[in-house]
């Protein structure tokens, strides 16, 4: 059997050519331990794989932020290439949105294994989060505007992983609602999380509207990046699960102020903007499977495979918790045949990521690359 990362050049390579889009496997993995949690019979066996998988997911994390930590410290000129590269710049958004899996996870296994020490180490991790999504959803645009060459030709669904951020930190913010005292300190965290929701969605449907544009002018992207495709359903699913995670406690939350009627408002109108996103989402859904397919042969694999995973989590999520708000079997039930086929996508997808991390493969460097070329010409 060969040795680990054989296909490196270096052993240094593996410092020096780590990438942020790594942690969108945080994203799958952790989105595919909520959905675990949520299938039916998951009180059992299931609920205890994703509190594993949600453990895995930590550790996860942690290595690949103390390798992207290392980068900066040893490689800093070339770590800094990042902000001018036009595609790997927008996977800075991936690592709040990979710490917002670990968050609701905490939410969702840690205070049933940890108690109430949990809770509290997740609204400090929500305050963090929340504080880095919207850093990179100001410092990322920006870059794109001053520093970087952009083509609505070349232009992807990726365009939408900065932005997207702030959303998940508002979905996050709703979780957390559900394990805080009404006051104004759960007041401030709603009221903080639809201001983080309006950061996000609205600027995804704008980026959105280019895309569109974008598909019908120069027909669907290469195919090393066919499966960006999916990320579309992303901002709509997790737009309609932030509204309704954040309207299902409006109403005691915004009682405690004097605010209940507000609060109801707020309920109401979240179910309902959530249906119709959730409609806009099953034709992205739509969409993304056609274009897949479309492309499918000799698709090569790499790390934006995890594109298929998150987003279709986010939606399965949503539609769960519109169904049990709504008590409504139906939606319920397609949330947990979407649920089946994110959970075998997100075993594909890790399967061949840990063959291609195992060979070394996958550790590359596009920003690296052409700083090389530039310096050499």
């Amino acid at each position: 059997m060969k040795k680990p990362f054989y296909q490196l050049q270096q052993k240094q390579d593996l410092i020096r050519q780590f990438t942020p889009n790594w942690f969108t496997v945080t994203m799958g993995t952790g989105v595919a331990a909520l959905v675990l949690a949520e299938l039916p019979f998951a009180n059992g066996a299931l609920w205890q794989i994703g509190a594993a998988v949600w453990q895995f997911n930590i550790g996860l994390f942690a290595v690949f932020s103390v390798l992207y930590a290392l980068r900066w410290l040893l490689y800093p000129d070339e770590a800094r290439q990042i902000f001018s590269h036009p595609v790997m710049s927008l996977f800075l958004g991936a690592i709040p949105m990979g710490l917002a899996t670990i968050l609701n996870g905490l939410l969702k296994f840690g205070a049933a294994l940890y108690g109430d020490t949990a809770v509290q180490i997740a609204q400090l991790l929500w305050y963090a989060d929340a504080a880095l999504a919207l850093l990179i959803a100001w410092c990322v645009p920006f870059f794109m505007y001053s520093r970087q060459q952009h083509e609505l030709k070349s232009m992807t669904a990726v365009w939408l992983l900065p932005i997207v951020a702030c959303e998940v930190a508002a979905a996050s913010g709703g979780l957390l609602l559900g394990h805080m005292d009404a006051g104004l300190h759960a007041a401030g965290i709603l009221l903080g999380s639809y201001v983080l929701w309006g950061i996000s969605v609205l600027p995804a449907f704008a980026v959105l509207t280019i895309l569109m544009l974008r598909l019908a002018l120069h027909q669907l992207p290469p195919k090393e990046m066919a499966i960006s495709s999916w990320l579309a359903l992303g901002p709509v699913g997790t737009g309609a699960l932030a509204l309704l995670a954040l309207g299902q406690h409006a109403p005691q939350v915004l009682a405690a102020i004097g605010l209940q009627a507000l609060g109801e408002l707020f309920q109401h109108a979240g179910i309902f903007a959530a249906l119709l996103l959730l409609g806009f989402g099953l034709w992205w859904l739509g969409i993304a499977v056609l274009s897949t397919l479309s492309q499918l042969k000799g698709l090569p694999f790499n790390l934006g495979w995890w594109g298929l995973t998150f987003p279709l989590g986010v939606f399965t999520l949503a539609m769960l918790n519109l169904g049990q708000q709504l008590q409504i079997g139906f939606f319920c039930s397609a949330a947990y045949a979407l649920g089946a086929v994110l959970i075998g996508l997100w075993l594909m997808v890790a399967y061949q990521t840990a063959k291609g991390c195992y060979r070394g493969s996958l550790f590359f460097s596009p920003c690296l690359k052409a700083y090389l070329e530039q310096r050499s010409s």
